[in-house]
């Protein structure tokens, strides 16, 4: 068997060759939050998930609706939610889709008075320990309004009504938010990186009940 020597040049050649085309991944688009396809946990939690219980219990599923692996969750005057922590760079990916579906809002739900705070979907952002976003499907806030929302001391949330009303109640609609702009808008600077994730739906503060889906939660590139 011939032997073939290869001159130590030729080898630094071959090595860094090889250490680049390692180095070429490619960078996704996506950055999924949530497709609900990976099943639950022993605790019924959908897998990388946790549940929060606000006020009294939780009731929950995956389902299949419209060919959609689904979260569905259901409120009769109780608050909770599902949420993960996440580590997104809205400068790389500033799009934020979703889908959501509701099939009952709280009776007098309206986000801008503290005994009427209660909506059937809520998709909470959190960027740091003060500042959050969540995106809301209200009963009676006119769609686009920007406000404060319930927080403790010290922290920022502003809500931003993306749906209102019932005109849409009882179908999928699907949800796209640049939420790099959203954050210089309503902060008024440069949005730090997304930290956590937040699914939650309340009808606690009106006594009333609720219901909603959502589906494939994903940031993307612009």
């Amino acid at each position: 068997m011939r032997l073939i020597r290869l001159s130590k040049r030729a080898c630094l050649c071959i090595l860094c060759f090889t250490f680049l085309a390692g180095s070429a991944v490619p960078v996704s688009d996506n950055i999924v939050i949530a497709d609900f396809s990976s099943g639950v946990d022993a605790k019924g939690i959908p897998q990388g998930w946790k549940l929060k219980e606000k006020s009294g219990e939780a009731v929950f599923k995956l389902v299949k609706n419209s060919d959609l692996n689904a979260l569905w969750m259901r409120s009769d005057d109780t608050s909770f939610s599902i949420q993960k922590e996440a580590d997104v760079d809205l400068k790389q990916y500033p799009v934020l889709t979703w889908k959501w579906k509701v099939i009952e809002l709280p009776k007098g739900g309206d986000f801008r008075k503290s005994k009427t705070d209660d909506q059937a979907a809520q998709l909470f952002l959190a960027f740091s320990k003060t500042r959050a976003i969540v995106y809301i499907w209200d009963t009676s806030a006119p769609q686009g309004t920007i406000g404060n929302a319930a927080s403790p001391p010290l922290m920022k949330i502003r809500a931003v009504v993306v749906r209102s009303g019932s005109a849409d109640i009882g179908r999928w609609i699907s949800e796209s938010r640049n939420v790099y702009e959203d954050y210089k808008k309503i902060f008024n600077e440069e949005p730090p990186p997304v930290k956590g994730v937040r699914i939650q739906i309340n009808s606690q503060h009106t006594g009333t009940s609720a219901e909603s889906c959502f589906a494939d939660v994903v940031f993307k590139r612009q």
